[in-house]
């Protein structure tokens, strides 16, 4: 390393023939790197694993000093014992922006001594995480939000404080603009509400809580929350999303995943008419009604994911009212989703820019609906079918059609063979095939070749992935490849002789 000298601007060997008074190149310095400016070096580290900067830093003071100033982030597995290292810590390191702090919760974790140093010590604090922290407490979450300095994230999981931390940090901190809170036990059985504070959060995550009721405040007075995710709260949240979502008119992107939510509460989402991307898994109560309000309310939606799971409730009245409703739709995933051609037909000739696509779990998806695809999805670059009762039939469909078509995911479906994936690599060479063990992949051929495949294993442009030997026509490449490498190396010797 740093000892290539090729870059160096230097006479060419014809001066040295005509002036043999010039100095040699053996006399320019052999360590480059000695010469290189200390911001490029700590470019350099930037790009380096966190293992190979600690070997890095042991090379020179120089390099030891530079490795230090230059780190940006700090994972420390938060045990007691680590507060005897703090200091010293915090000295090297003293430029760091973001800090995580992880421990088990079977163990003693850093304690409201420890998390005050930190927020004194690390002047240029942006983001902390805290997780399985349970000697932390409010007080100690009071003490850190006083005199940490410009936090704009703050995530915690499975800690000790309750809501009295977290209403510290939201008053104190006023650039903060990223809420993760995660499994906070501990205001299970309180009755003080999560304020607004300084009510400029841009991003709130609330999951594993089982008194999610008490953010109502919070949720209801962040007006400029673009991302929301909720996930795996429990309780019933249409009222909730009644209350809050008219103030939430620059929502973006909604995530909701394993929660207690109705038609009620949809149609309150479709009040958020700037909403781009939502995403819903695994919500118990909600229809085609709900679906319907949402692409009625948010007509800019860019990407949709939906996850019926077992309750299939929602089926083609809801995929029709996305599809004549947002014509800017780029990504669609339909899980558990009784797709047929009706609502297909109308996904390919009014969303012109779909470019991402995914059936997965349904057994409504069969040849019939890749036909409809191949001929309708002109913009489709991705493809993903997953459990569903398609056969080489569409897969064939498929190679006939989508002319932008880049990358195709065929998995657990058990009516694909191995044969239809060679005439598709054939006829498609740029395309992209990924194929698990759940298809038909361990057959014969026409000619009689064991055909066999791995889990999830991309299948490149080359048929002999999957065919035992090369194809005629990658022989016939290698043998025209193979004659003008020697073409070009005999016309080289002859002009050099």
């Amino acid at each position: 390393m740093g000892q290539s000298t090729s870059s160096l601007s230097h006479p060419p060997i014809r001066h040295y023939l005509e002036h043999p008074k010039v100095e040699p190149l053996h006399d320019i310095p052999e360590d480059q790197i000695a010469y290189l400016p200390d911001e490029c070096l700590a470019l350099v580290f930037q790009k380096l694993t966190s293992e190979e900067r600690n070997q890095c830093s042991l090379v020179c003071k120089r390099w030891h000093m530079i490795e230090s100033k230059c780190r940006q982030r700090l994972v420390l597995l938060a045990r007691s014992e680590l507060f005897f290292y703090l200091p010293n810590l915090v000295l090297r390191f003293e430029h760091v922006t973001v800090v995580a702090l992880k421990c088990s919760r079977k163990l003693l974790s850093l304690d409201n001594k420890a998390l005050f140093f930190i927020g004194k010590s690390l002047t240029q604090l942006k983001k902390i995480k805290l997780k399985g922290c349970i000697q932390i407490t409010d007080e100690g979450i009071e003490s850190f939000s006083l005199t940490c300095g410009p936090l704009k994230k703050f995530s915690c999981g499975s800690c000790g404080f309750g809501a009295r931390g977290l209403n510290s940090i939201l008053d104190n901190c006023s650039e903060l603009e990223d809420l993760t809170v995660k499994r906070l036990r501990r205001i299970d059985g309180q009755l003080e509400r999560i304020g607004p504070g300084q009510g400029k959060l841009k991003r709130l995550c609330l999951k594993d809580l089982h008194n999610g009721q008490l953010f109502a405040p919070l949720l209801s007075g962040s007006k400029h929350l673009r991302t929301l995710i909720l996930s795996r709260n429990s309780g019933y949240w249409d009222h909730m999303m009644e209350n809050m979502t008219g103030n939430l008119q620059e929502l973006t992107e909604l995530q909701i995943e394993n929660m207690q939510l109705g038609d009620k509460g949809l149609m309150a989402v479709s009040r958020c008419s700037k909403l781009e991307v939502f995403y819903m898994s695994k919500v118990s109560d909600c229809t085609d009604v709900g679906i319907s309000a949402v692409a009625n309310g948010c007509r800019k939606l860019r990407k949709v994911h939906l996850d019926s799971c077992k309750f299939r409730r929602i089926a083609d009245d809801g995929l029709l009212s996305i599809a004549t409703k947002c014509p800017q739709l780029q990504e669609i995933v339909l899980m558990g989703i009784d797709t047929t051609i009706v609502s297909l037909n109308a996904l390919g000739s009014n969303c012109p820019v779909l470019e991402r696509m995914a059936l997965c779990n349904s057994d409504a998806v069969g040849d019939l609906e890749m036909l409809c695809i191949a001929a309708k999805f002109i913009a489709l670059k991705k493809l993903c079918i997953k459990n569903c009762s398609i056969s080489d039939d569409g897969l064939e469909a498929i190679a006939n059609g989508c002319p932008n078509l880049v990358k195709l995911k065929v998995k657990r479906c058990k009516g694909v063979t191995s044969k239809s994936i060679c005439r598709l690599e054939t006829s498609r060479a740029s395309l992209i095939v990924s194929v698990d063990s759940g298809s038909q992949t361990t057959t014969e051929d026409e000619q009689g070749r064991i055909l066999q495949n791995g889990n999830d294993r991309v299948i490149t442009a080359s048929t002999h992935v999957l065919c035992g030997s090369r194809a005629p026509f990658m022989k016939t490449k290698l043998g025209i490849a193979t004659s003008n490498f020697l073409r070009r190396s005999v016309s080289a010797s002859q002009s050099q002789l």
